[in-house]
């Protein structure tokens, strides 16, 4: 990555908004029909006294269930200690507010969103791309998309069937107890075996669980993600020995240092990055730097993102450890209109990497103006 100048902090916004999906999304811990976002806007100040403005998207949901941050809590930890924090040292960029906010323990999907904001603007107030920011020069990267529990295999089948017919490269269907083996052996019979297919049990299953989820070997399946709790290290490794499979981590994955030792542990063998997880653009690139050191393929997962978030992934996903297709869907999997003006799109199969200044997206005002639902200076 290059390096950057320094700037001055101005104005910072905090602004919800309200977005359905365009279908209910169904995983082990609930299920999503609309989401209540949160957005960070901020204004860098340059030595010339010229204004940046720079967005950033907080992942959190509105409850604490895929992990223990929910939006409401990640606003009132932005406004009472994260920002007051990145205020304090006067001169700031990306990497600075970063290490401004370290102080305060967890709430990596706040402090990720406050990070992504200052990196929009910073890179924007030189018209550099992230892409160069991070010296990504692939063009197109494969899509894959999430696919959600459902009632019944016929429903699914007919999901499936519609993505495969819009030209993903690769399906992840959501799994737990009841809705696994018999809806996998479905999907893998419909898309034939070239197809890449992987599961995601966010957490479901149990140590006790491996001789049930080894069935799932017959299906050449990609990986199955988070199958454990994500305290439960040694029981993904015990995991790992008893599967076929390969074993990818999601939830249990929140820094570098603890990617290491689930690597070294053997718990690990495929890494999900997801930066709102882990804090940040910046922690995303050295997990990604540490995990093609070890030889450990990753893939960028995905938060029901709009287009703020699901740009900047899109060129996370270029970098060339990334080497498993992502959750980088068209914006149309999940919402009928974004809030950017260029939402993402496929073509057979691919999604080209944004290369705009700033994190590869332009906000569609008029239409962000009309789904808001509280402003708060900060």
């Amino acid at each position: 990555m290059s390096s950057a100048p320094t700037f001055t902090l101005g104005a910072i916004e905090l602004r919800r908004i309200a977005l359905p999906l365009v279908a209910p999304f169904r995983t082990s811990f609930g299920v999503e029909t609309d989401r209540d976002i949160l957005l960070v806007r901020v204004e860098l100040i340059d030595s010339d006294g010229s204004t940046t403005e720079g967005w950033g998207e907080c992942v959190a949901l509105a409850k604490p269930t895929y992990s223990p941050e929910y939006v409401d809590g990640a606003q009132h930890v932005m406004l009472s200690h994260l920002i007051p924090a990145v205020r304090h040292p006067g001169l700031i960029d990306a990497a600075g507010a970063t290490r401004a906010m370290a102080h305060f323990h967890g709430h990596p999907m706040a402090k990720g969103a406050i990070e992504m904001a200052i990196l929009d603007a910073q890179l924007r107030s030189t018209s550099t791309s992230f892409a160069d920011f991070l010296g990504a020069t692939t063009l197109t990267i494969p899509s894959g998309v999430s696919v959600g529990i459902h009632g019944t295999v016929d429903s699914l089948l007919a999901t499936v069937q519609g993505y495969v017919d819009d030209g993903y490269v690769r399906i992840k269907l959501k799994i737990e107890p009841g809705s696994d083996i018999e809806h996998v052996a479905a999907v893998r019979d419909l898309i034939g075996p070239d197809t890449r297919l992987q599961v995601d049990a966010n957490t479901a299953y149990r140590r006790t669980d491996g001789a049930h989820l080894a069935r799932l070997d017959a299906y050449d399946l990609l990986l199955i993600e988070q199958p454990l709790p994500e305290a439960d290290i040694i029981g993904h490794a015990q995991l790992a020995a008893e599967l076929d499979t390969p074993i990818c981590l999601d939830e249990s994955l929140v820094s570098a240092a603890g990617t290491a030792d689930a690597i070294a542990l053997g718990a690990c063998e495929i890494a999900n990055i997801k930066p709102g997880r882990v804090g940040g653009y910046l922690e995303a690139v050295r997990i990604h730097d540490l995990c093609v050191s070890a030889g450990i393929p990753v893939w960028c997962g995905g938060m029901l993102e709009t287009g703020i978030g699901r740009a900047a992934n899109a060129i996370l996903a270029s970098l060339p450890g990334f080497t498993l297709p992502g959750d980088i869907s068209a914006s149309t999997r999940f919402y009928a209109q974004d809030i950017v003006t260029d939402p993402i799109t496929i073509s057979d199969g691919q999604v080209t990497v944004p290369r705009s200044p700033g994190l590869g997206f332009d906000i569609d005002q008029a239409f962000l103006d009309q789904i808001t639902t509280t402003t708060t200076s900060a």
